[in-house]
């Protein structure tokens, strides 16, 4: 760890005022009303859903808020220095975001990552300058970076542990504060439900935190994808739960994170990957842009809650939230031939779907 000498404390300073100009070039993300069908919104009590669309962040996804505050975390403990290599376990999307800030303050980056992460995200994390290290499964990631830290002398920023903390999590413009004041001239201001997926865990934990420092009644709903180990782990109150793995890029993991907090979520569900990605492409017709398939598991999640609050006969409003665009996803989640390679059969998720459409009620 460097000293704290003068020349180091200048070069922290200029680094965090570059970190904090980014932040203030960039407007807080859009709140959009997800249109829902027809028939469900002529029958029984009005329930909106909203999608926080974390997709037009200056890197295109919900993780440049958590890199941002990643860097931060490190400069303010020290841990960064000039010309410091630094380093991240990452399955893309953070990946991304890490590079354009490494980027800003004249750092190299390695992120280290499954070898089946998106040519999509690999692109953009290279452009950025960032370099891709490839390992074969998503359990092996965090070893190889802490080694590659060690080895060049560098700064692993393991996102996995520090998410949970580097944002503060009692305001100070993050996501959930964001969420209530954007919802504050709605016809249901304060949600009923929040619905997040958990990558690192450290979104559901600063909204959760936030629900319970500010008081409010709404409930936070985790989707977890096929494969990943936090709704097992949560379910058996145990944080030594295992998976093989998610296939929905940037949420589930094979183990349970240090950053995932299980004691502020309410309810979680498991969402097949077919859903998930049938979702993705139904949200995207219903936008009329393409979103990214975390986006479909947190909808599917929503629409499942929809579903619930009309048969206990309460309106209100849900809010989820749009992770990233679908560009990162046109070779794997918008590819049929990917889709089909997979064994994924979106048919009946498809059809669920399409019956929403029409009759209002979704088959889940």
């Amino acid at each position: 760890m460097p000293r704290l000498t003068p020349e180091h404390r200048a070069w922290i300073d200029e680094a965090v005022r570059r970190v904090e100009a980014d932040s203030n070039r960039s407007a807080d993300t859009h709140l959009h009303v997800l249109p829902l069908p027809e028939a469900a919104r002529s029958s029984g009590p009005e329930v909106e859903l909203y999608l926080k669309d974390e997709s037009v962040h200056p890197t295109g996804s919900l993780k440049h808020r958590l890199a941002r505050s990643l860097f931060l975390y490190a400069l303010c403990n020290g841990w960064l220095h000039a010309g410091a290599t630094v380093v991240e376990a990452s399955s893309g999307s953070t990946a991304v975001s890490e590079a354009y800030f490494a980027r800003l303050l004249g750092l190299p980056f390695v992120a280290v990552m499954p070898r089946s992460t998106s040519p999509e995200k690999v692109a953009l994390i290279e452009w950025y300058g960032g370099r891709c290290h490839f390992v074969d499964s998503a359990g092996q990631v965090y070893d190889e970076a802490r080694r590659l830290a060690a080895e060049c002398g560098g700064h692993y920023l393991d996102q996995f542990t520090y998410a949970e903390r580097a944002t503060d999590w009692r305001g100070n413009n993050n996501i959930a504060e964001a969420i209530f004041a954007q919802m504050a001239a709605e016809p249901h201001p304060i949600p009923s439900w929040i619905v997040v997926s958990a990558g690192t865990g450290g979104t559901s934990a600063t909204i959760g935190r936030y629900l319970h420092y500010r008081r409010h009644p709404t409930r936070l709903l985790v989707a977890d994808p096929e494969g990943s180990a936090f709704y097992d782990g949560w379910e058996a109150d145990t944080s030594t739960a295992t998976g093989p793995g998610s296939r929905i890029e940037g949420i589930g993991r094979p183990r349970i994170e240090p950053s995932f907090v299980g004691g502020v979520v309410d309810e979680m569900t498991r969402v097949p990957d077919a859903a998930s990605i049938a979702t993705m492409r139904w949200v995207s017709a219903r936008l009329g842009r393409d979103v990214g398939a975390s986006t479909g598991t947190n909808v599917w999640a929503a629409l499942g809650a929809i579903e619930q609050m009309r048969a206990a006969g309460e309106s209100g409003s849900i809010v989820t939230l749009l992770c990233d665009g679908g560009d990162r996803y046109t070779t794997t989640y918008y590819s049929d031939a990917w889709v089909a390679d997979q064994g994924i059969d979106l048919a009946p998720y498809l059809a669920a779907l399409a019956t929403y459409d029409e009759t209002g009620e979704l088959p889940l």
